[in-house]
C-alpha cells in the first residue's frame, strides 16, 4: 500500500510501531501531522564565520587547523584545542571525550565546529560543540538551508525529527502539495503565499531568509498557516452557532410589566451601559432563534440585575429560566439578590445546590416540573436526572468559562423545546481579539460603565518587610469600623499547603491583634461552613477575614473597604483585579495593599505596577494576554479555541478582524470548503464544535 500524507508516522523509515506512542503526545499520528509540527528556532549552519569576528553570545560555524590539543587538570579535567584561521585563533573544550577524540583532533588537523561562542580562562571558546573532521583532505558540504530546530520529547532527538520531516516534505512534494482550500486572490490580497510553499519555506529556509522575522513569527510562510488556523476555529465557531440556532427557540414578547415594575422599585437608576445591554439582550430573546450571548463587565458593573431583567422578560413570556454558577456561594449570593427582586413582583424563585436536603428537593422538583417555579439558581446541581423543567426558556451562566464543556451542553439540554436561549456572564475582561476568537460563536455585549456612587480603589505596593506597619494600619481600620480581606496566596496548587499559609497568617494577626474578630476561609471547609463563614463577615460578626483565593469570584460584602494580598507576584493579573473587586462595592474609601515578597523579577514589578495604576479590567486584561497567554487569561485551558499549534493572539492581532470577514466570505462563497479547513487543524473537531 503506497505511502501517503494521511499514512500513519509509523510507516516512515526511523519511526516504527514503538515510537507511535511517543509522537502521540506531541499530538504526531500522520505524515501529515509532522508538516504541521513546526521548528520553535533555527540556526545558521550555511555560512563560515571568521574566527576574528566572534564575539560572545553568537551560535556560528567556524573552521581552521588544530594548533594544539592537550587534556587540562583543573576542578574538571578537559581536553582542550586551540584551532586557528586567517583571522585569529579560539579554543574548543571537551570535559567528556575518549582516547579516540583525542588522537582525531591531533595538531594540523582541518576542523568545522558549530556551537556558542562563550568567554574561558584564557579567551573567547566553544564548550562541546558539534564538530567535524576533513578526511582526504575535505570537509562536507555546507548545509544550503537553515537548520531548524523542532519540539521534542523524550526519546526523540533533533536528528531523528529533522529525518522524518524529510521524509514528509519529499511525500508532499511528490504529491504536488496539500490541498489548499483558500482562493488564490485572497492570499494575493494578504501578499502571503500558498500554504505548501509556506509550509516548505518554515521547515526549510534558505540562507538569505530573515531569520529574526522567523523566531518572531511575522514571516510571510508563518502567517500564512496562522491565518488559516484561526479561520479554522472561527469557522468552527460559527458552524456549532449555527447548528445550534437551527433548533430554533421559543420567542419573547418585551417585558411591559415585570421588568418595569423591578426599575420602578429599585433605588437608583440603571447606567447607560446597562440599559443598552439589556436592549441588546432584549431583541434577541423576542427572535424565534436561541440567543448566544456573552455579557462581559467588570466587577460591580451591575451584569446580575441585568440577567435578572433579561430573567423576567422570559417568564413573563411563559418561559422557566435557570441560573447557573460555579460554587455554592456564588449560587446562594444570587438566590438571596434574586429573591430580593422577584419576591415583590410574585415571581417564585427556588434554589438547587449540592447541600439541599433531600426533603426539599423533594418540595422543589415537582413544583420545577409543573412550572410552579419560574425562576431555579443553583450549581451543576441544576442539571443533574432527576430534574425536569416544565418549559425551560433562557438559562443564564455566570463565570462560564469555569464550567466544563458537557455541563453547559446538559443544561442546555433540559430546554423543552427546541433550544434555550443561553446568557453568559463574565466578570473576567477579556481582551478584544480573545473575544473574537474564544467566543466567535456568541454575540458579545460589554458593561463598561460603574455604578455612580461606587469609589475606585486605592491600590499601594509594598514589601512583605513592611508587614508590622500593615498589621497597625489594619487595626486602625478595624477601629474605624472597617472589615478587611487578608489573602495568602501559593504557588503550589495543595489544599494543604495553602492552608498552612492562610493559618500562619491567621495566627500571626491573632497574636498581633488578640481584641479582632479573626476568621479563617480556605478550600479545605465544607461548603456549609464556607457559607457560615461569610455570612458571619457579611453581618460584621468579623472584622478580618483570612483566605486562599478561594474568595475570588462573586461574594459581595459592601462593608469590606481593604484588601490585602500576600506575594501577589505568584497571581495572574487578571485574578489579582477579581480579587481586588471584592471590596469598593459600597461607597466608602476602598484600598488594596499588594505586599510582594522578597525577591520580585522585573516581570513581577512590571505587572504589579499595572495594577497599582489602573482599575480599568480591560486594560488589565491586555496586559495579563501579553503576560500569559490566552488560555491563563481565561482561567481554563479547556477551551479548544485557544489550543493554537501556530497562531499567537497578541502577534497576530492584526490579523482576527480579517479573519472574521474571511470566514463569512468563505461559508457563503465556497461552503465546500469550510469543513476540510476545520478539520486539517482541529483534530477533534468534534470537540472543539462544541465550546
Amino acid at each position: 500500500m503506497a505511502t501517503t500524507l494521511q499514512s500513519a508516522i509509523s510507516v516512515l523509515k526511523g519511526a516504527g510501531p514503538k515510537f507511535a506512542e511517543k509522537f502521540a503526545s506531541l499530538d504526531i499520528h500522520t505524515v501529515s501531522d509532522l508538516l504541521f509540527h513546526l521548528p520553535y528556532k533555527y540556526q545558521d549552519r550555511t555560512r563560515i564565520a571568521a574566527i576574528g569576528s566572534l564575539r560572545m553570545g553568537m551560535a556560528v560555524v567556524i573552521e581552521g587547523q588544530v594548533r594544539a590539543c592537550q587534556v587540562l587538570f583543573g576542578r574538571r579535567r578537559s581536553l582542550v584545542c586551540r584551532i586557528q584561521d586567517d583571522s585569529g585563533v579560539i579554543s574548543i573544550r571537551l570535559f567528556h571525550f575518549t582516547k579516540a577524540q583525542q588522537n582525531q583532533l591531533k595538531a594540523g588537523t582541518l576542523v568545522r565546529c558549530y556551537g556558542e561562542v562563550r568567554m574561558g580562562p584564557t579567551g573567547l571558546e566553544m564548550i562541546h560543540p558539534e564538530y567535524s573532521i576533513a578526511h582526504s583532505g575535505e570537509l562536507a558540504p555546507l548545509e544550503q538551508s537553515l537548520t531548524p530546530l523542532y519540539p521534542t520529547t523524550e526519546g526523540i532527538n533533533q536528528t531523528r525529527m529533522r529525518s522524518l520531516i524529510e521524509q514528509a516534505l519529499t511525500l508532499l512534494r511528490q504529491q504536488q502539495g496539500l490541498p489548499e482550500w483558500l482562493p488564490a486572490a485572497w492570499l494575493n490580497e494578504l501578499n502571503l503565499p500558498s500554504l505548501t510553499e509556506a509550509i516548505l519555506t518554515l521547515h526549510q529556509p534558505n540562507r538569505d531568509s530573515d531569520i529574526m522575522a522567523l523566531l518572531e513569527g511575522s514571516h510571510p510562510a508563518q502567517q500564512r498557516l496562522a491565518i488559516e488556523e484561526l479561520l479554522a476555529h472561527h469557522l468552527s465557531m460559527l458552524a456549532y452557532r449555527q447548528q445550534q440556532q437551527s433548533c430554533g427557540a421559543q420567542p419573547t414578547v418585551k417585558s411591559t410589566r415585570l421588568a418595569p415594575a423591578l426599575l420602578a422599585n429599585l433605588p437608583f437608576q440603571l447606567t447607560q451601559a446597562q440599559h443598552r445591554v439589556f436592549e441588546e439582550i432584549s431583541q434577541d430573546l423576542q427572535r424565534p432563534i436561541p440567543m448566544l450571548r456573552l455579557v462581559q463587565g467588570d466587577v460591580g458593573s451591575g451584569k446580575t440585575l441585568v440577567a435578572m431583567l433579561a430573567a423576567l422578560q422570559a417568564i413573563e413570556s411563559g418561559l422557566q429560566v435557570a441560573l447557573m454558577a460555579p460554587t455554592e456561594l456564588l449560587a446562594q449570593q444570587h438566590f438571596t439578590n434574586v429573591s430580593t427582586w422577584a419576591e415583590p413582583l410574585g415571581v417564585k424563585c427556588a434554589a438547587l445546590l449540592g447541600k439541599t436536603s433531600k426533603k426539599e428537593r423533594d418540595v422543589i422538583l415537582p413544583q420545577l416540573q409543573n412550572g410552579q417555579i419560574e425562576f431555579l439558581i443553583g450549581t451543576h446541581a441544576l442539571f443533574q436526572d432527576g430534574v425536569n423543567y416544565h418549559n425551560l426558556g433562557l438559562v443564564i451562566i455566570d463565570e462560564q468559562h469555569r464550567f466544563g464543556v458537557q455541563q453547559r451542553l446538559a443544561l442546555k439540554e433540559k430546554a423543552a423545546n427546541g433550544a434555550a436561549h443561553q446568557l453568559a456572564m463574565t466578570a473576567t475582561p477579556i481582551p478584544r481579539t480573545l473575544a473574537m476568537t474564544a467566543f466567535a460563536d456568541l454575540d458579545v455585549s460589554i458593561i463598561d460603565e460603574l455604578p455612580p456612587g461606587r469609589t475606585p480603589v486605592t491600590t499601594t505596593v509594598l514589601s512583605q518587610s513592611r508587614k508590622d506597619a500593615v498589621i497597625r494600619r489594619v487595626d486602625a481600620a478595624c477601629q474605624d469600623g472597617r472589615q478587611i480581606y487578608w489573602v495568602c496566596t501559593l504557588i503550589e496548587e495543595s489544599d494543604e499547603l495553602q492552608l498552612a499559609a492562610a493559618q500562619s497568617s491567621a495566627n500571626e494577626l491573632a497574636e498581633a491583634l488578640p481584641h479582632r474578630r479573626i476568621g479563617l476561609l480556605h478550600g479545605k471547609l465544607k461548603a456549609a461552613e464556607k457559607n457560615q463563614l461569610m455570612e458571619a463577615f457579611k453581618r460584621h460578626e468579623l472584622d478580618i477575614l483570612v483566605a486562599t483565593t478561594v474568595i475570588e469570584v462573586g461574594v459581595d460584602v459592601p462593608n469590606a473597604s481593604v484588601m490585602i494580598i500576600e506575594n501577589p507576584e505568584r497571581l495572574g493579573l487578571a485574578q489579582l483585579h477579581q480579587l481586588r473587586g471584592r471590596v469598593g462595592r459600597g461607597t466608602v474609601e476602598s484600598f488594596c495593599l499588594l505586599m510582594f515578597g522578597d525577591e520580585l523579577s522585573e516581570q513581577g514589578k512590571q505587572r504589579l505596577e499595572v495594577m497599582r495604576s489602573t482599575n480599568d479590567g480591560f486594560v488589565i486584561a491586555e496586559e495579563d494576554l501579553k503576560l500569559r497567554g490566552p488560555g491563563e487569561v481565561l482561567g481554563t485551558r479547556q477551551t479548544g479555541a485557544i489550543a493554537f499549534r501556530v497562531a499567537n493572539l497578541e502577534r497576530d492581532e492584526a490579523l482576527i478582524p480579517y479573519v472574521g470577514q474571511l470566514a463569512q466570505r468563505l461559508m457563503q462563497e465556497y461552503p465546500q470548503h469550510v469543513q476540510p479547513i476545520i478539520n486539517r487543524w482541529l483534530i477533534h473537531a468534534d470537540k472543539y464544535s462544541q465550546v
